[in-house]
């Protein structure tokens, strides 16, 4: 484990986060800066005792596996209608106390008594900065424990179930980043104490905003509505709106910067990968007629990345493969962050179940909502559809007509521009300031639900 991280950077708190999934670590790699660079994996770090290693890999493996086999009738549904309910969110109305332990939370505390993570926080408790997690496992062994720097926990959807909070919340030392105004009131329900509780919205890419002013965000975007805007209509209806927000200088709706581009991407248990093959299928003529660049992310995944390969060969697409069709492969988690990075620059359009990926919205991304999987999703769609920055998708093999008649209408545009207006954007700054006790330059985020 990293006394000093990379690049010569001294850590001023140490983030930590779990390999399950990507929503976690997606969190944590916004917030590196904080860490200089390295995020320390607590279930897969340097000098991990062997019993933790296998807590660890047994709970991941069940997640991966429920995943896989969702799509599978019967036996894929009971199973992950199991899990779904073991980890769901209750409705939150009416408004009631909900502060008692559930199962997925005893199970938590059983593991930290069996020792699940002490060796991870008595190693750092020698360097006590502030302990920064985008999982809650971490954050409530640390206050079992009794780390002796301030802890704070991440929320990484737009609704928390009760085991992100812990047994006794009002006696708890945890502060919590939430990443939604819902997640705010939901952590109160769970009797977390109000003073404990920071709005500041989901932690994204700094490279993506451009700081505090948003200089870089605004400058993708105008670029990014010029695509999603072809015939003007929404431009003609929201033009002066649009050029006081980004800036007369940024405002590019002349010209475009790129191809129109859509981005597919896959889980990390590599759910849903047939639905990039659908993609595929479904635009083939306009891809071929370079209408329209497809990104298939599989992120670590190299069976998906070959897997879409060998689909867009039988489509006849050889030619288009790396400029028209991108399929990216990544050696590393942190690098698919840093490259899914990069490829957002130039996406305008998100297609994706509405994980922790729905709050990318906020950067004045469209998404397309491909079906949920798990409670937490059902409500993240909620969520996106609220704020208006994504739609849920119709049927794949259509989307060729569907969806460009949503872009030629202008409806598209009016997604990544809602979604620019209304989710929060600056969680990573937030988070900063509040971590390293900071003033900020940011306004207080609006409580919205």
């Amino acid at each position: 484990m990293p006394a000093h991280s990379h690049n010569g950077r001294r850590p001023r708190a140490w983030v930590v986060d779990v390999d399950m999934g990507y929503g976690h670590s997606r969190a944590a790699f916004a917030l590196r800066d904080l860490s200089g660079g390295a995020v320390i994996t607590a279930n897969n770090y340097r000098g991990i005792p062997e019993s933790d290693k296998r807590l660890w890999k047994a709970s991941r493996q069940a997640y991966e596996l429920v995943s896989r086999l969702k799509p599978i009738p019967l036996v894929g549904d009971a199973a992950f209608s199991f899990l779904d309910w073991m980890q769901r969110i209750p409705d939150f109305y009416p408004r009631r106390d909900m502060s008692r332990p559930s199962i997925q939370l005893w199970e938590t505390y059983l593991g930290i008594k069996r020792g699940l993570c002490k060796h991870l926080i008595g190693t750092l408790a020698k360097k006590p900065l502030p302990l920064v997690c985008t999982f809650p496992i971490p954050a409530i062994a640390a206050d079992y424990h009794e780390y002796p720097g301030d802890i704070y926990c991440v929320t990484t959807d737009t609704d928390v179930n009760r085991a992100w909070a812990p047994w006794d919340p009002k006696s708890s030392r945890i502060r919590y980043f939430a990443s939604s105004g819902r997640v705010v009131e939901r952590l109160k329900l769970y009797g977390v104490r109000e003073d404990r509780i920071f709005l500041t919205g989901f932690p994204m890419p700094k490279e993506l905003i451009g700081g505090p002013s948003a200089g870089r965000l605004k400058e993708l975007l105008a670029a990014r509505l010029c695509n999603l805007d072809p015939k003007g209509i929404f431009h003609e209806r929201y033009g002066h709106e649009m050029r006081n927000m980004l800036d007369t200088n940024l405002c590019r709706m002349t010209r475009a910067s790129h191809p129109l581009t859509l981005t597919y991407s896959v889980g990390g248990a590599g759910a849903q990968r047939h639905l990039g093959v659908d993609l595929l299928k479904s635009l083939r003529v306009r891809i071929s007629r370079h209408q329209v660049r497809v990104n298939l992310v599989a992120g670590v995944r190299h069976d998906v990345a070959r897997y879409y390969e060998r689909a867009a060969l039988d489509l006849g697409l050889k030619k288009e493969l790396g400029k028209w069709v991108v399929i990216p492969t990544f050696e590393s988690r942190a690098a698919y962050f840093e490259g899914f990075t990069r490829l957002l620059e130039t996406t305008d359009i998100l297609w994706t179940k509405p994980s922790e990926l729905s709050f990318y919205t906020g950067l004045g991304i469209a998404i397309i909502m491909a079906p949920t999987i798990g409670s937490q999703e059902d409500f993240n769609r909620l969520w996106l559809e609220y704020v208006g920055g994504g739609v849920s998708q119709f049927k794949t093999a259509h989307a060729d007509q569907w969806l460009f008649d949503w872009i030629d209408s202008g409806g598209v545009a009016r997604l990544a521009w809602n979604g620019f207006l209304e989710a929060p954007t600056h969680g990573t700054y937030r988070i900063e300031d509040q971590v390293l006790g900071r003033p900020s330059e940011l306004h207080k985020l609006p409580l919205i639900v």
